[in-house]
């Protein structure tokens, strides 16, 4: 069997395959109950995947010791028994609600983070280790080393289940969404940062003339602006490589990244940029709110499914108690995995699948059992009311993901993301807004990084809106000027650029630019009864279409979609959610929610389209496959 991920989607033996996985903290568990688990996650969730960190602190109390990764070998060696597959997640940071996130208290003592006003980063009142600092490099990479060599070198596929590797934490301290004056202004930051501008300009006298400055020396430029988020940029990828690099494992790496929150959207745009990060893969996380009822996560949420192709590495589908209490019902957890898949995910997580009860206080001080409070699986190793929902969705996706990754989003136009922007403030509000009115107008939508992108996947789109700015790239603005040549459109929300990167007259663009207000494109797929969000995809040649309806949390009536000039009805709860594939005219597999016991909603589920009705004959889900 062979492995590989292709632009965000894991092959398997060449065939694409929706990455469905469930975590397991093995740490949080008594080693005689991980079969048990472990058989539950795969017979009663469906699951092949076990995801599961490996916590630093656990393995490796003392520095003077070798770490004792025991336990960790015996479990990965009975996923194997099992048949399941694993993707190993060995930090250095793993947050996890562990003590100081994963780390042993000891790295403490380490050059810190520091924002900028000096002040360290911490996490648990501990101040956070600079990962550029050479001293903690070092002791991390002998830490990551030792994974790769004691713990991941037998497991590795085909000899053993591990088929996938995740570096870091949303960021690297979960600190991926933060404020790019958050960090990293320590001596070894600033080091790093000073090096990129030297690699930038050159000299500073190039500096000084795109900037009209006066600097003689990089030490006396600012780590603000622009620069000092493209730094962000190259840090995080930085950091990504170096730390992938001292583990050596064999199989793919990925990330997952957290959802920028609404505040700080430039922040997140200018330091996530997965196009610069080489071998290792774009993955994203939840952790920010109910989608279905709150419009600021909903737009997080699709803006982080659609920055780059990758799976949702952790959904929430078992705390309700530490985030919020919609979760303690199945349907909030069904409703945002399908959001994530239609918005473009490739892949979703159950974190975690298991309600675990057996740990120390040097792990966790801070949490009581069980951990979380309402998985799929229970504590005691029996499955809860949410183990048939994730089942559903498993199934469903285990036999058509290959399909449904081929088919393609019906969209009404996309978003260039011109990323230098981002590093000054001038990027996220247009973003922010297009969503907003696309949201408004029932139009699902792509977004595209122009300093990456194709003139192909330009022209998948007849319609491209970008953030304007004084400067751009030349070649951008070649792309865009060439894409509006060949019958595209280009919208500039803002001031239409008028020099290139190097400062020089550049009207390229502006040449191009129509004056012409065109209305929005009819929808392929619209809601006409109900409050709903709708997404489409169809196959480039087979016909086949898979519709995801998603119904806000206040709808209370069934909701129609018209797809062509066909009509689909949907009767689902309040913030449930279905997805259907359409199929020569006529409906065949889908889910249907129909109950949500947060918001005291149950109806009978029912689907109908194409002279068919599917109905459940009483309150409850609808799963036909």
């Amino acid at each position: 069997m062979s492995i590989e991920v292709r632009e965000g989607v894991v092959v398997v033996d060449g065939t694409p395959r929706v990455l469905v996985t469930a975590d397991y903290p093995y740490y949080r568990d008594r080693p005689s109950d991980w079969a048990g688990r472990l058989r539950a996650l795969r017979d009663d969730l469906g699951v092949e995947v076990i995801t599961s960190y490996i916590p630093w602190r656990h393995h490796q109390p003392d520095p003077d010791v070798a770490p004792d990764f025991t336990d960790v070998i015996a479990f990965f060696g009975l996923c194997h028994e099992l048949g399941l597959k694993v993707i190993a997640k060995p930090g250095p940071f793993i947050h996890a609600e562990t003590n100081y996130g994963g780390l042993p208290d000891w790295v403490a003592s380490y050059e810190p983070v520091l924002d900028s006003a000096g002040e360290p980063l911490r996490w648990g009142g501990l101040p956070l280790p600079a990962p550029l600092g050479a001293a903690f490099f070092d002791r991390t990479a002998q830490w990551l080393a030792a994974v790769g060599k004691e713990v991941l070198d037998a497991a590795t596929h085909p000899d053993g289940p591990v088929i996938m590797m995740q570096i870091a934490n949303e960021g690297l301290y979960t600190n991926g969404a933060l404020p790019l004056t958050s960090y990293d202004y320590s001596d070894s930051g600033l080091a790093f940062f000073r090096s990129r501008l030297q690699h930038w300009y050159g000299t500073p006298q190039e500096y000084n003339r795109l900037h009209d400055a006066t600097i003689t020396s990089w030490e006396q430029v600012p780590p603000t602006g622009a620069d000092w988020g493209r730094f962000h940029a190259d840090y995080l990828a930085e950091v990504y490589r170096r730390w992938a690099d001292a583990v050596g494992c064999r199989v793919p790496v990925v990330v997952n990244l957290n959802p920028p929150t609404v505040a700080h959207l430039d922040d997140w745009l200018a330091r996530v940029r997965p196009a610069t990060w080489d071998d290792i893969h774009y993955g994203f996380t939840n952790w920010m709110g109910v989608v279905s009822a709150d419009a600021d996560a909903h737009a997080r949420y699709v803006i982080a499914a659609k920055l780059a192709p990758g799976p949702n590495m952790e959904e929430n589908w078992g705390f309700s108690e530490l985030y919020d209490r919609a979760y303690a019902d199945a349907t909030t957890s069904f409703h945002q995995t399908l959001l994530a898949m239609a918005a473009g995910a490739t892949g979703f997580n159950v974190y975690t699948g298991v309600n675990t009860s057996w740990w120390t206080d040097e792990l966790d001080a801070g949490h009581a059992p069980p951990y979380p409070d309402c998985a799929p699986i229970a504590a005691d190793g029996t499955a809860t009311e949410k183990a048939p929902v994730v089942k559903a969705l498993a199934d469903f996706f285990g036999r058509h993901g290959a399909e449904f990754l081929e088919c393609v989003p019906a969209t009404g136009g996309a978003f260039g993301l011109y990323l230098p922007y981002a590093g000054t403030g001038a990027c996220g509000a247009a973003l922010r807004a297009y969503h907003d009115r696309m949201r408004v107008a029932g139009l699902d939508y792509a977004l595209l990084d122009l300093q990456h992108t194709t003139a192909e996947r330009l022209a998948a789109h007849g319609t491209v809106t970008v953030p304007g700015g004084r400067r751009m790239h030349r070649a951008v603005q070649r792309l865009l000027a060439d894409h509006v040549a060949g019958g595209g459109r280009v919208l500039v929300d803002g001031e239409v650029p008028v020099e290139d990167e190097d400062a020089r007259p550049c009207a390229v663009l502006a040449g191009a630019l129509s004056g012409e207000a065109q209305p929005l494109p009819v929808p392929a797929a619209r809601v006409v009864r109900g409050r709903a969000d709708v997404y489409l995809r169809a196959h480039p040649s087979s016909g086949v279409r898979y519709l995801t309806v998603l119904a806000h949390s206040d709808n209370d009536e069934p909701i129609g979609v018209e797809v062509g000039g066909d009509r689909l009805e949907v009767v689902t709860c309040r913030g449930g959610a279905a997805v259907a594939r359409l199929a020569g005219g006529r409906l065949d597999d889908h889910l249907v929610k129909g109950v949500n016991a947060f918001l005291d909603s149950a109806v009978p589920a029912a689907i109908a389209f194409g002279g068919t009705r599917f109905a459940a004959v009483e309150a409850g889900d609808l799963y036909s496959l």
